[in-house]
C-alpha cells in the first residue's frame, strides 16, 4: 500500500502549503482565483493534451471501462435524482453529481495504479472516459446555466463544449493519438512544462480555500455533501464490485482493478470547475476533502479483500 500512502501524503503536503499561503496572505486577496484560472484556462488543458496524446485509444473498449462507465453514470444519476426532488438547482446538482462519481484518476489514480495494481495503463481508460464524456457534458451544463447562459444564441449553445479550454485540450490530444503522429520534442516540451503546473495549482488553490472555512459537513451544504461522500466512498466501490462480479463475471484481478478505481476520492478538478463558474464551491471543497480522507481506509480494505 506504499503507493496509496505516498500519493495521499504528496497531495496533503501541497494542500497544507496552500493553506499556509492563504493564512499568510502571500498571494493577496485574489491568489486562489488566479491559481484557479491558471489551472482551468492554461495548465490543465496542456496536461490533458499531453496525457491523451500518448494514450492508447483502443483501451476505451475494454470490459473494465464498461463497468466503470455504468457505475459512474448510475451514481451520478442517483445524485441528480435526489437533487431534482430536493430542488438543489442545476449548477449545484451538477457539481454534486461530479463529487459523487468523478474519481481522482490523475494525480492519485496513476501512483495507486502503479503500486497497488502494478500497471499505470489501467487508469488510462478512466481518464479517457472522464475527459471525453463526463467533463464536456458537465462543463456544457455549467456553461449554459451560468450568468448570461440563457441569452446565448442557438449556435453558441451548440458550440459551447468546443469553446471550453479543457475540452479543446482533450480533443487535441485525442486527435494526435488517433493520427499516430508523434509531435517533435521542440513543440511538445513547452506544453509538458505548462501542464506540469496543473496539479500543484489546483491543490494550492484548494488549500487556500480551506483557510477560514468552517468544518465540513455543516451548514446549508450538509445534505448534498454527505450524500455525495456516501455515494463516492461507499456506494460506488460496492456497485463497481457488484457489476464486475455478478453482471460481467470478471475475474478477481479485474474486479480489484475496477473497485480500486471506483474507490478513489473525488477529483480536485471539480473544485476548479465549481470555482470557475462560482457555483457550489463549498460543496465541492468539503466533498473532495471528506472523500479523500475516507479513501485511505476504503482502499486499504479493498486491497485486503480482493488483493
Amino acid at each position: 500500500m506504499g503507493g496509496v500512502i505516498t500519493g495521499f501524503a504528496s497531495i496533503a503536503t501541497v494542500i497544507a502549503v496552500g493553506y499556509l499561503i492563504g493564512r499568510r496572505g502571500s498571494l493577496g486577496e485574489n491568489g486562489r482565483e488566479v491559481l484557479t484560472r491558471l489551472g482551468f484556462h492554461v495548465a490543465s488543458p496542456a496536461l490533458l493534451f499531453v496525457t491523451l496524446a500518448g494514450a492508447d485509444l483502443s483501451l476505451i473498449f475494454s470490459p473494465s471501462l464498461l463497468v466503470t462507465a455504468l457505475t459512474t453514470l448510475a451514481i451520478a444519476g442517483v445524485f441528480i435524482a435526489v437533487g431534482a426532488v430536493r430542488r438543489w438547482g442545476v449548477g449545484r446538482t451538477t457539481v454534486g453529481a461530479l463529487c459523487a462519481s468523478y474519481v481522482n484518476a490523475g494525480n492519485l489514480g496513476i501512483p495507486i495504479a502503479v503500486y497497488v495494481l502494478g500497471d499505470a495503463s489501467l487508469v488510462a481508460p478512466v481518464l479517457l472516459f472522464q475527459q471525453l464524456l463526463l467533463t464536456p457534458v458537465a462543463l456544457t451544463v455549467l456553461d449554459l446555466t451560468a450568468e448570461g447562459g440563457s441569452r446565448r444564441t442557438p449556435w453558441q449553445r451548440v458550440t459551447t463544449p468546443f469553446r471550453n479550454p479543457l475540452v479543446i485540450g482533450s480533443l487535441g490530444g485525442v486527435a494526435v493519438s488517433a493520427s499516430g503522429l508523434t509531435p517533435p520534442d521542440a513543440l511538445l516540451e513547452p506544453v509538458v512544462l505548462i501542464g506540469n503546473m496543473a496539479v500543484p495549482a489546483v491543490l494550492l488553490a484548494f488549500g487556500i480555500s480551506l483557510h477560514g472555512s468552517t468544518p465540513p459537513g455543516r451548514g446549508a451544504e450538509r445534505g448534498p455533501v454527505l450524500l455525495a461522500v456516501a455515494l463516492k466512498s461507499v456506494v460506488q466501490p460496492l456497485l463497481a464490485w457488484a457489476v464486475a462480479a455478478l453482471l460481467f463475471r470478471l475475474d478477481t484481478a479485474e474486479q480489484l482493478n475496477v473497485v480500486v478505481i471506483a474507490a478513489l476520492p473525488a477529483a480536485q478538478n471539480i473544485f476548479t470547475y465549481a470555482s470557475r463558474y462560482d457555483v457550489a464551491v463549498r460543496l465541492a471543497r468539503e466533498a473532495i476533502l471528506l472523500s479523500t480522507l475516507l479513501a485511505v481506509p476504503v482502499l486499504t480494505l479493498v486491497a485486503a479483500l480482493l488483493g
